[in-house]
Protein backbone atom coordinates (compact mmCIF):
# COMPACT_ATOMS: atom_id res chain seq x y z
CA UNK A 1 0.00 0.00 0.00
CA UNK A 2 0.80 3.39 -0.58
CA UNK A 3 2.31 4.81 2.88
CA UNK A 4 0.26 7.75 4.25
CA UNK A 5 2.50 8.80 6.96
CA UNK A 6 2.76 12.27 5.75
CA UNK A 7 -0.35 12.72 4.32
CA UNK A 8 -1.45 12.00 8.02
CA UNK A 9 0.89 14.48 9.73
CA UNK A 10 -0.28 16.90 7.64
CA UNK A 11 -4.02 16.63 8.25
CA UNK A 12 -3.06 16.54 12.24
CA UNK A 13 -0.93 20.00 11.73
CA UNK A 14 -3.79 21.36 8.96
CA UNK A 15 -6.05 20.53 11.67
CA UNK A 16 -5.45 23.34 13.78
CA UNK A 17 -6.35 25.88 10.76
CA UNK A 18 -8.33 28.45 11.43
CA UNK A 19 -10.17 28.64 8.16
CA UNK A 20 -10.83 25.77 5.85
CA UNK A 21 -9.66 27.22 2.65
CA UNK A 22 -7.53 29.82 3.21
CA UNK A 23 -3.47 29.74 3.11
CA UNK A 24 -3.32 27.97 6.38
CA UNK A 25 -0.10 25.84 6.65
CA UNK A 26 0.68 22.37 6.41
CA UNK A 27 4.08 20.16 7.22
CA UNK A 28 5.66 19.45 3.70
CA UNK A 29 8.48 16.76 3.48
CA UNK A 30 10.71 17.43 1.03
CA UNK A 31 11.11 21.36 1.82
CA UNK A 32 11.82 21.61 5.62
CA UNK A 33 10.03 20.09 8.90
CA UNK A 34 7.74 22.13 10.46
CA UNK A 35 7.57 25.11 7.94
CA UNK A 36 4.71 26.32 6.70
CA UNK A 37 2.79 26.03 2.86
CA UNK A 38 4.38 29.11 0.77
CA UNK A 39 1.40 30.64 -0.69
CA UNK A 40 3.27 31.44 -3.85
CA UNK A 41 3.35 27.51 -4.71
CA UNK A 42 0.16 25.81 -6.28
CA UNK A 43 -0.32 22.44 -4.33
CA UNK A 44 -2.25 19.59 -6.33
CA UNK A 45 -3.04 16.61 -5.43
CA UNK A 46 -3.31 13.33 -7.62
CA UNK A 47 -5.28 10.65 -7.49
CA UNK A 48 -2.25 8.12 -7.53
CA UNK A 49 1.57 7.80 -7.78
CA UNK A 50 2.94 9.33 -11.32
CA UNK A 51 4.36 6.20 -12.83
CA UNK A 52 7.52 7.70 -14.70
CA UNK A 53 8.77 10.87 -16.62
CA UNK A 54 9.05 9.79 -20.14
CA UNK A 55 5.62 10.79 -22.04
CA UNK A 56 6.17 7.97 -24.34
CA UNK A 57 6.15 5.13 -21.70
CA UNK A 58 3.05 6.40 -19.58
CA UNK A 59 -0.40 6.21 -20.18
CA UNK A 60 -2.15 6.84 -17.07
CA UNK A 61 -3.94 10.53 -16.09
CA UNK A 62 -1.44 11.09 -13.18
CA UNK A 63 1.51 11.16 -15.09
CA UNK A 64 -0.07 12.69 -18.23
CA UNK A 65 -0.90 15.35 -16.19
CA UNK A 66 2.19 16.60 -14.69
CA UNK A 67 4.29 15.95 -17.98
CA UNK A 68 1.48 18.35 -19.46
CA UNK A 69 3.05 20.98 -17.33
CA UNK A 70 7.18 19.34 -18.25
CA UNK A 71 6.28 19.18 -22.17
CA UNK A 72 5.09 20.93 -24.88
CA UNK A 73 4.46 20.18 -28.66
CA UNK A 74 3.78 21.47 -31.75
CA UNK A 75 0.33 22.39 -30.61
CA UNK A 76 -1.04 22.29 -26.72
CA UNK A 77 -4.13 21.84 -24.69
CA UNK A 78 -5.80 25.70 -23.31
CA UNK A 79 -7.37 25.78 -20.33
CA UNK A 80 -11.17 25.66 -22.18
CA UNK A 81 -9.72 22.12 -23.14
CA UNK A 82 -9.23 23.33 -26.76
CA UNK A 83 -6.25 22.82 -28.91
CA UNK A 84 -4.15 25.96 -29.74
CA UNK A 85 -0.35 26.60 -31.40
CA UNK A 86 2.42 25.04 -29.12
CA UNK A 87 5.49 25.19 -30.71
CA UNK A 88 4.52 25.61 -33.83
CA UNK A 89 2.40 28.54 -35.82
CA UNK A 90 -1.10 27.58 -37.30
CA UNK A 91 -0.38 24.82 -39.93
CA UNK A 92 -1.09 24.98 -43.54
CA UNK A 93 -3.38 21.75 -44.62
CA UNK A 94 -3.90 20.49 -47.78
CA UNK A 95 -7.41 20.31 -49.33
CA UNK A 96 -7.67 16.47 -48.81
CA UNK A 97 -6.43 17.05 -45.26
CA UNK A 98 -3.49 14.59 -45.56
CA UNK A 99 -0.63 16.37 -45.01
CA UNK A 100 -0.40 19.26 -42.35
CA UNK A 101 2.70 21.32 -42.69
CA UNK A 102 3.57 23.09 -39.05
CA UNK A 103 6.35 25.69 -39.29
CA UNK A 104 8.04 26.69 -35.80
CA UNK A 105 8.31 29.64 -33.38
CA UNK A 106 11.86 30.90 -33.51
CA UNK A 107 14.30 30.96 -31.03
CA UNK A 108 12.80 27.76 -29.11
CA UNK A 109 15.15 26.27 -26.47
CA UNK A 110 15.05 22.95 -23.95
CA UNK A 111 15.64 24.19 -20.67
CA UNK A 112 19.34 23.70 -20.92
CA UNK A 113 19.82 26.06 -23.78
CA UNK A 114 19.77 23.30 -26.65
CA UNK A 115 17.39 24.32 -29.64
CA UNK A 116 14.45 22.58 -31.01
CA UNK A 117 13.95 21.73 -34.19
CA UNK A 118 12.28 20.22 -36.66
CA UNK A 119 14.09 17.14 -36.73
CA UNK A 120 13.47 16.45 -33.02
CA UNK A 121 9.63 15.56 -33.99
CA UNK A 122 10.62 12.81 -36.65
CA UNK A 123 13.00 11.44 -34.57
CA UNK A 124 10.78 11.71 -31.69
CA UNK A 125 7.85 9.35 -33.29
CA UNK A 126 10.24 7.23 -34.45
CA UNK A 127 11.39 6.02 -31.02
CA UNK A 128 7.55 6.36 -30.05
CA UNK A 129 7.15 3.33 -32.50
CA UNK A 130 10.11 1.53 -32.09
CA UNK A 131 9.96 -2.03 -30.33
CA UNK A 132 11.95 -1.14 -27.38
CA UNK A 133 10.32 1.92 -26.41
CA UNK A 134 7.35 -0.41 -25.81
CA UNK A 135 5.23 2.96 -25.68
CA UNK A 136 1.63 1.57 -24.17
CA UNK A 137 -0.15 4.51 -26.18
CA UNK A 138 1.65 3.89 -29.46
CA UNK A 139 -1.92 2.77 -31.24
CA UNK A 140 -3.12 6.29 -30.66
CA UNK A 141 -1.10 7.54 -33.64
CA UNK A 142 -1.84 5.17 -36.13
CA UNK A 143 -3.50 8.00 -38.03
CA UNK A 144 -0.15 9.73 -38.97
CA UNK A 145 1.79 8.02 -41.60
CA UNK A 146 5.19 9.90 -41.49
CA UNK A 147 6.53 13.04 -39.52
CA UNK A 148 9.35 14.48 -41.40
CA UNK A 149 11.56 17.58 -41.17
CA UNK A 150 11.05 19.27 -44.34
CA UNK A 151 12.85 22.23 -43.03
CA UNK A 152 14.64 22.50 -40.16
CA UNK A 153 12.05 24.57 -38.80
CA UNK A 154 9.54 23.43 -40.37
CA UNK A 155 7.67 19.67 -39.88
CA UNK A 156 5.43 17.84 -42.51
CA UNK A 157 2.80 15.76 -41.04
CA UNK A 158 1.58 13.19 -43.32
CA UNK A 159 -1.78 11.15 -42.48
CA UNK A 160 -2.67 8.06 -43.59
CA UNK A 161 -6.36 9.01 -43.67
CA UNK A 162 -8.18 12.29 -42.63
CA UNK A 163 -8.31 12.83 -39.19
CA UNK A 164 -10.16 16.32 -38.23
CA UNK A 165 -8.62 16.18 -34.71
CA UNK A 166 -4.88 15.76 -35.32
CA UNK A 167 -4.08 19.08 -33.78
CA UNK A 168 -5.27 17.53 -30.47
CA UNK A 169 -3.68 14.61 -31.29
CA UNK A 170 -0.18 16.19 -31.53
CA UNK A 171 -0.85 17.85 -28.09
CA UNK A 172 -0.24 14.29 -26.68
CA UNK A 173 3.00 14.47 -24.46
CA UNK A 174 4.14 11.84 -26.07
CA UNK A 175 4.98 13.44 -29.20
CA UNK A 176 6.08 17.00 -27.41
CA UNK A 177 9.63 18.33 -27.59
CA UNK A 178 11.95 15.45 -25.81
CA UNK A 179 15.38 16.04 -24.81
CA UNK A 180 16.56 13.09 -26.70
CA UNK A 181 19.99 15.21 -27.32
CA UNK A 182 20.58 13.65 -23.62
CA UNK A 183 21.34 10.10 -22.58
CA UNK A 184 19.22 8.83 -19.86
CA UNK A 185 17.31 12.56 -19.97
CA UNK A 186 14.16 10.95 -17.92
CA UNK A 187 16.79 10.91 -15.17
CA UNK A 188 18.21 14.41 -15.17
CA UNK A 189 17.51 16.50 -12.30
CA UNK A 190 16.47 18.83 -12.92
CA UNK A 191 14.79 17.30 -15.92
CA UNK A 192 15.14 19.37 -18.90
CA UNK A 193 12.11 20.02 -20.85
CA UNK A 194 10.23 21.96 -23.18
CA UNK A 195 7.23 22.97 -21.52
CA UNK A 196 6.60 25.11 -19.17
CA UNK A 197 8.16 23.93 -16.18
CA UNK A 198 11.11 22.36 -15.15
CA UNK A 199 10.94 19.14 -12.47
CA UNK A 200 13.11 20.37 -9.51
CA UNK A 201 13.06 17.05 -7.49
CA UNK A 202 10.81 13.88 -6.82
CA UNK A 203 10.22 12.14 -3.80
CA UNK A 204 8.41 8.87 -4.82
CA UNK A 205 5.06 8.71 -3.07
CA UNK A 206 5.53 11.98 -1.23
CA UNK A 207 5.50 15.15 -3.91
CA UNK A 208 6.61 16.45 -7.29
CA UNK A 209 8.25 19.87 -7.33
CA UNK A 210 8.00 22.06 -10.46
CA UNK A 211 9.88 24.97 -11.04
CA UNK A 212 9.68 27.67 -14.03
CA UNK A 213 11.11 26.86 -17.09
CA UNK A 214 13.79 29.83 -17.74
CA UNK A 215 14.02 29.03 -21.75
CA UNK A 216 10.07 28.61 -22.17
CA UNK A 217 8.86 30.49 -25.23
CA UNK A 218 6.33 31.62 -23.47
CA UNK A 219 8.17 33.50 -20.81
CA UNK A 220 7.50 32.96 -17.41
CA UNK A 221 4.29 31.59 -15.98
CA UNK A 222 1.60 33.19 -13.62
CA UNK A 223 2.59 30.42 -10.89
CA UNK A 224 6.30 29.91 -11.16
CA UNK A 225 6.19 26.84 -8.28
CA UNK A 226 3.73 23.74 -8.72
CA UNK A 227 3.91 20.86 -6.19
CA UNK A 228 1.80 17.72 -7.05
CA UNK A 229 1.30 15.36 -4.14
CA UNK A 230 0.01 11.60 -4.82
CA UNK A 231 -2.93 11.40 -2.18
CA UNK A 232 -4.64 7.76 -3.82
CA UNK A 233 -7.25 7.91 -1.07
CA UNK A 234 -10.41 10.00 -2.43
CA UNK A 235 -11.36 10.63 1.80
CA UNK A 236 -8.33 11.67 2.70
CA UNK A 237 -7.86 13.94 -0.31
CA UNK A 238 -11.24 15.94 0.64
CA UNK A 239 -10.26 16.18 4.32
CA UNK A 240 -7.03 17.43 3.18
CA UNK A 241 -8.31 20.13 1.04
CA UNK A 242 -10.60 21.23 3.64
CA UNK A 243 -7.81 21.83 6.29
CA UNK A 244 -6.32 24.29 3.64
CA UNK A 245 -3.41 21.40 2.79
CA UNK A 246 -4.25 21.93 -0.75
CA UNK A 247 -5.00 24.00 -3.59
CA UNK A 248 -6.85 21.32 -5.65
CA UNK A 249 -7.88 17.37 -5.87
CA UNK A 250 -8.49 15.51 -9.07
CA UNK A 251 -11.26 13.54 -7.31
CA UNK A 252 -14.01 13.39 -4.11
CA UNK A 253 -16.26 10.75 -2.67
CA UNK A 254 -19.59 10.74 -5.19
CA UNK A 255 -21.49 10.35 -1.63
CA UNK A 256 -20.39 13.51 -0.26
CA UNK A 257 -21.76 16.15 -2.96
CA UNK A 258 -24.42 17.61 -1.07
CA UNK A 259 -22.79 17.86 1.90
CA UNK A 260 -19.59 19.59 0.30
CA UNK A 261 -21.42 21.60 -2.04
CA UNK A 262 -22.99 22.93 1.70
CA UNK A 263 -19.43 23.46 2.86
CA UNK A 264 -17.52 24.76 -0.12
CA UNK A 265 -19.94 26.40 -2.54
CA UNK A 266 -18.24 27.02 -5.63
CA UNK A 267 -15.28 25.37 -4.64
CA UNK A 268 -17.02 22.15 -5.85
CA UNK A 269 -16.46 21.64 -9.46
CA UNK A 270 -18.77 18.44 -11.42
CA UNK A 271 -18.64 18.68 -15.18
CA UNK A 272 -19.14 16.12 -18.18
CA UNK A 273 -16.01 14.34 -19.11
CA UNK A 274 -15.14 12.45 -22.16
CA UNK A 275 -14.85 9.21 -20.62
CA UNK A 276 -16.44 5.37 -19.82
CA UNK A 277 -16.05 3.23 -16.57
CA UNK A 278 -16.44 -0.25 -16.92
CA UNK A 279 -14.91 -3.56 -15.76
CA UNK A 280 -12.98 -5.83 -18.31
CA UNK A 281 -13.68 -9.41 -18.58
CA UNK A 282 -10.14 -11.36 -18.94
CA UNK A 283 -11.79 -13.48 -22.53
CA UNK A 284 -8.26 -15.62 -22.74
CA UNK A 285 -9.65 -18.14 -20.39
CA UNK A 286 -12.80 -19.67 -18.74
CA UNK A 287 -15.18 -19.01 -17.45
CA UNK A 288 -14.88 -15.30 -19.42
CA UNK A 289 -13.64 -16.83 -22.40
CA UNK A 290 -17.43 -18.15 -23.05
CA UNK A 291 -19.36 -14.82 -25.02
CA UNK A 292 -22.28 -16.28 -23.63
CA UNK A 293 -21.27 -16.07 -19.81
CA UNK A 294 -19.89 -12.13 -20.46
CA UNK A 295 -23.64 -11.92 -22.09
CA UNK A 296 -25.39 -13.10 -19.14
CA UNK A 297 -23.84 -10.80 -16.72
CA UNK A 298 -24.24 -7.25 -18.80
CA UNK A 299 -28.30 -8.63 -18.93
CA UNK A 300 -28.01 -8.81 -14.79
CA UNK A 301 -26.32 -5.56 -14.07
CA UNK A 302 -28.37 -2.84 -13.21
CA UNK A 303 -26.31 0.35 -14.81
CA UNK A 304 -29.68 2.97 -14.31
CA UNK A 305 -29.56 2.26 -10.82
CA UNK A 306 -25.92 2.19 -10.34
CA UNK A 307 -25.01 5.66 -12.20
CA UNK A 308 -27.92 7.44 -10.86
CA UNK A 309 -29.01 5.74 -7.59
CA UNK A 310 -25.90 4.95 -6.18
CA UNK A 311 -23.63 7.26 -7.86
CA UNK A 312 -26.07 10.11 -7.85
CA UNK A 313 -23.97 12.72 -9.25
CA UNK A 314 -24.79 13.34 -13.02
CA UNK A 315 -23.03 10.11 -14.58
CA UNK A 316 -24.83 8.76 -17.74
CA UNK A 317 -25.64 5.03 -17.90
CA UNK A 318 -23.34 3.42 -20.21
CA UNK A 319 -23.61 0.09 -22.45
CA UNK A 320 -21.53 1.33 -24.78
CA UNK A 321 -18.17 3.03 -24.94
CA UNK A 322 -18.08 5.59 -26.65
CA UNK A 323 -19.13 8.88 -24.62
CA UNK A 324 -22.52 11.11 -25.99
CA UNK A 325 -20.96 13.46 -28.20
CA UNK A 326 -18.46 12.43 -29.85
CA UNK A 327 -19.96 11.05 -32.78
CA UNK A 328 -22.54 13.15 -33.19
CA UNK A 329 -24.88 10.35 -32.31
CA UNK A 330 -26.82 9.51 -29.42
CA UNK A 331 -25.23 7.02 -27.22
CA UNK A 332 -24.90 3.04 -27.99
CA UNK A 333 -27.46 1.34 -26.34
CA UNK A 334 -29.19 -2.17 -27.15
CA UNK A 335 -32.81 -3.23 -27.68
CA UNK A 336 -32.78 -5.68 -24.35
CA UNK A 337 -31.54 -2.59 -22.07
CA UNK A 338 -35.45 -1.67 -22.03
CA UNK A 339 -36.38 -5.11 -21.31
CA UNK A 340 -38.29 -5.54 -17.94
CA UNK A 341 -36.06 -6.63 -14.94
CA UNK A 342 -37.82 -10.31 -14.92
CA UNK A 343 -37.00 -10.77 -19.26
CA UNK A 344 -33.28 -9.79 -18.81
CA UNK A 345 -32.66 -12.24 -15.46
CA UNK A 346 -34.58 -14.49 -17.14
CA UNK A 347 -32.26 -14.42 -20.20
CA UNK A 348 -29.36 -14.58 -18.25
CA UNK A 349 -30.05 -17.35 -16.48
CA UNK A 350 -30.92 -19.41 -19.95
CA UNK A 351 -27.59 -17.78 -21.19
CA UNK A 352 -25.34 -19.18 -18.16
CA UNK A 353 -27.18 -22.66 -18.08
CA UNK A 354 -25.95 -23.27 -21.86
CA UNK A 355 -22.93 -21.90 -20.71
CA UNK A 356 -23.06 -25.26 -18.10
CA UNK A 357 -23.03 -23.18 -15.00
CA UNK A 358 -26.37 -23.73 -12.25
CA UNK A 359 -26.93 -25.16 -8.89
CA UNK A 360 -24.64 -27.70 -9.61
CA UNK A 361 -21.38 -25.45 -10.86
CA UNK A 362 -22.20 -22.13 -9.59
CA UNK A 363 -20.44 -19.52 -11.62
CA UNK A 364 -17.42 -18.13 -9.31
CA UNK A 365 -15.00 -15.70 -9.94
CA UNK A 366 -13.34 -12.71 -8.13
CA UNK A 367 -14.12 -8.95 -8.89
CA UNK A 368 -11.03 -7.16 -9.14
CA UNK A 369 -11.00 -3.14 -8.16
CA UNK A 370 -8.16 -0.76 -7.28
CA UNK A 371 -8.63 0.78 -3.20
CA UNK A 372 -11.28 3.23 -3.73
CA UNK A 373 -14.43 4.01 -1.70
CA UNK A 374 -16.29 4.23 -4.87
CA UNK A 375 -15.01 1.68 -7.12
CA UNK A 376 -15.64 -0.52 -3.81
CA UNK A 377 -19.17 0.08 -3.92
CA UNK A 378 -19.66 -0.78 -7.58
CA UNK A 379 -17.88 -3.84 -7.03
CA UNK A 380 -20.17 -4.62 -4.00
CA UNK A 381 -23.78 -3.88 -6.10
CA UNK A 382 -22.50 -5.66 -9.15
CA UNK A 383 -22.30 -8.94 -6.92
CA UNK A 384 -25.33 -7.89 -5.06
CA UNK A 385 -27.42 -8.41 -8.63
CA UNK A 386 -25.38 -11.50 -10.02
CA UNK A 387 -26.21 -12.87 -6.54
CA UNK A 388 -30.15 -14.39 -7.59
CA UNK A 389 -28.41 -16.24 -10.89
CA UNK A 390 -26.24 -17.92 -8.57
CA UNK A 391 -23.42 -16.16 -8.96
CA UNK A 392 -20.58 -16.12 -6.53
CA UNK A 393 -18.44 -13.04 -7.03
CA UNK A 394 -15.92 -12.16 -4.73
CA UNK A 395 -14.20 -8.77 -3.87
CA UNK A 396 -10.43 -8.34 -4.13
CA UNK A 397 -9.35 -5.01 -3.84
CA UNK A 398 -5.74 -3.85 -4.27
CA UNK A 399 -3.53 -0.76 -4.38
CA UNK A 400 -3.59 0.76 -7.64
CA UNK A 401 0.14 0.64 -9.16
CA UNK A 402 -0.78 -3.36 -8.03
CA UNK A 403 -3.83 -3.39 -9.51
CA UNK A 404 -3.41 -2.32 -13.10
CA UNK A 405 0.08 -4.21 -13.17
CA UNK A 406 -2.21 -7.11 -12.69
CA UNK A 407 -4.24 -6.06 -15.11
CA UNK A 408 -1.27 -6.06 -17.96
CA UNK A 409 -0.45 -9.41 -16.62
CA UNK A 410 -3.82 -10.42 -17.56
CA UNK A 411 -3.95 -12.02 -13.59
CA UNK A 412 -7.53 -11.48 -13.28
CA UNK A 413 -10.95 -13.02 -13.59
CA UNK A 414 -12.95 -9.13 -13.77
CA UNK A 415 -11.16 -5.97 -12.84
CA UNK A 416 -12.09 -2.35 -12.62
CA UNK A 417 -10.89 -0.46 -15.99
CA UNK A 418 -11.90 2.33 -18.06
CA UNK A 419 -10.95 4.98 -20.35
CA UNK A 420 -10.78 8.72 -20.41
CA UNK A 421 -10.23 9.92 -23.95
CA UNK A 422 -7.16 11.19 -25.48
CA UNK A 423 -8.63 13.07 -27.90
CA UNK A 424 -12.47 13.94 -28.94
CA UNK A 425 -12.65 11.05 -31.71
CA UNK A 426 -14.45 8.04 -31.02
CA UNK A 427 -11.67 5.73 -32.63
CA UNK A 428 -9.61 6.73 -29.49
CA UNK A 429 -11.96 5.00 -27.41
CA UNK A 430 -12.13 1.86 -29.70
CA UNK A 431 -8.58 1.75 -30.91
CA UNK A 432 -8.19 0.47 -27.14
CA UNK A 433 -10.23 -3.00 -27.77
CA UNK A 434 -8.14 -3.92 -31.07
CA UNK A 435 -6.67 -7.14 -31.05
CA UNK A 436 -2.95 -5.47 -31.61
CA UNK A 437 -3.64 -3.03 -29.07
CA UNK A 438 -1.32 -4.48 -26.71
CA UNK A 439 -0.70 -4.06 -22.70
CA UNK A 440 -3.28 -1.76 -22.59
CA UNK A 441 -6.31 -4.43 -24.16
CA UNK A 442 -6.85 -5.67 -20.87
CA UNK A 443 -9.46 -7.89 -21.60
CA UNK A 444 -7.36 -9.49 -24.91
CA UNK A 445 -10.31 -9.24 -27.02
CA UNK A 446 -8.97 -10.34 -30.38
CA UNK A 447 -12.06 -10.28 -33.57
CA UNK A 448 -10.42 -9.56 -36.95
CA UNK A 449 -14.18 -8.56 -37.62
CA UNK A 450 -14.04 -5.48 -35.24
CA UNK A 451 -10.85 -4.56 -36.56
CA UNK A 452 -11.28 -4.66 -39.62
CA UNK A 453 -14.67 -2.59 -38.88
CA UNK A 454 -12.83 0.11 -37.33
CA UNK A 455 -10.21 0.35 -39.78
CA UNK A 456 -12.88 0.94 -42.39
CA UNK A 457 -14.80 3.75 -39.79
CA UNK A 458 -11.12 5.30 -40.02
CA UNK A 459 -10.36 5.24 -42.98
CA UNK A 460 -13.90 6.91 -44.06
CA UNK A 461 -13.39 11.12 -44.69
CA UNK A 462 -17.28 12.00 -44.59
CA UNK A 463 -17.91 12.65 -41.23
CA UNK A 464 -21.69 11.07 -41.19
CA UNK A 465 -20.71 8.03 -42.64
CA UNK A 466 -17.79 7.93 -40.19
CA UNK A 467 -19.49 7.83 -37.39
CA UNK A 468 -22.51 5.33 -38.68
CA UNK A 469 -19.15 2.91 -39.17
CA UNK A 470 -17.96 3.86 -35.52
CA UNK A 471 -21.02 3.06 -34.21
CA UNK A 472 -21.05 -0.30 -36.51
CA UNK A 473 -17.70 -1.10 -34.83
CA UNK A 474 -18.61 -0.24 -31.17
CA UNK A 475 -21.62 -2.79 -32.06
CA UNK A 476 -19.49 -5.84 -32.44
CA UNK A 477 -17.37 -4.85 -29.30
CA UNK A 478 -20.70 -4.67 -27.54
CA UNK A 479 -22.23 -7.88 -29.06
CA UNK A 480 -18.82 -9.81 -27.90
CA UNK A 481 -19.14 -8.67 -24.40
CA UNK A 482 -15.15 -8.31 -23.67
CA UNK A 483 -15.75 -5.49 -21.22
CA UNK A 484 -18.82 -4.83 -18.68
CA UNK A 485 -19.72 -0.37 -19.18
CA UNK A 486 -21.76 1.26 -16.20
CA UNK A 487 -21.33 4.93 -16.64
CA UNK A 488 -19.49 7.86 -18.29
CA UNK A 489 -17.55 9.81 -16.56
CA UNK A 490 -18.66 13.08 -15.02
CA UNK A 491 -15.38 14.96 -13.92
CA UNK A 492 -15.19 15.76 -10.08
CA UNK A 493 -12.52 18.08 -8.06
CA UNK A 494 -12.71 20.88 -4.98
CA UNK A 495 -10.47 24.12 -6.43
CA UNK A 496 -9.64 26.80 -3.46
CA UNK A 497 -11.45 30.09 -4.93
CA UNK A 498 -7.56 31.45 -4.68
CA UNK A 499 -6.98 29.53 -7.80
CA UNK A 500 -7.77 31.61 -10.93
CA UNK A 501 -8.46 30.35 -14.78
CA UNK A 502 -9.96 27.16 -13.61
CA UNK A 503 -12.87 25.94 -16.24
CA UNK A 504 -14.64 23.10 -16.43
CA UNK A 505 -14.09 21.34 -19.84
CA UNK A 506 -15.05 17.60 -21.52
CA UNK A 507 -11.04 17.02 -21.44
CA UNK A 508 -10.99 17.80 -17.57
CA UNK A 509 -7.45 19.86 -19.03
CA UNK A 510 -6.47 22.14 -16.80
CA UNK A 511 -2.45 23.17 -17.41
CA UNK A 512 -0.71 24.69 -14.62
CA UNK A 513 0.30 26.94 -17.02
CA UNK A 514 -3.36 28.41 -17.47
CA UNK A 515 -3.81 29.16 -13.62
CA UNK A 516 -2.96 32.00 -11.26
CA UNK A 517 -3.34 32.66 -7.94
CA UNK A 518 -5.17 35.79 -6.40
CA UNK A 519 -3.23 37.89 -4.55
Amino acid sequence: MTPKWHIITSLIAASLCVSALGGCGTQEKGSGRGQQRDPAVLLRLADDEVKGLDPQKISDLASLRVATDLFEGLTRMNGDGQTEPGLALPPIVSADGLEWRYRLKPNLRFADGTAITAHLFEAGLARLRAKETAAPTKSLFDAINTISATRPDEVTVKLNHAYPALGELLAHPALAALPLHRKDWANDRPLVTSGAYRLKSWALNDHIALEANPAWHGGQPAIARIRWQPVTDMLTAMRLFEAGGADATGDFPSARLKELRAKLGSAVHVAPYRGAYYFAFNTRKAPFNDVRVRRALHLATDREWIAKSMMAIGNAPAWGIIPPGTTGLDAFKPDWALWPKAQRMNEARKLLASAGYGPNNPLSFDIRFNSDTDHRRVAVSLSAMWRPLGVDARLFNSESSLHFASLRRADFALARSGWIGDVSVPENFLAVHKSDGGTINYSGYANPAYDAALARAMAEADAEKRAQLMRQAETILMDDAPILPLYFYVSRGLVSPRVKGWIDNAANVHPSRTLALAK
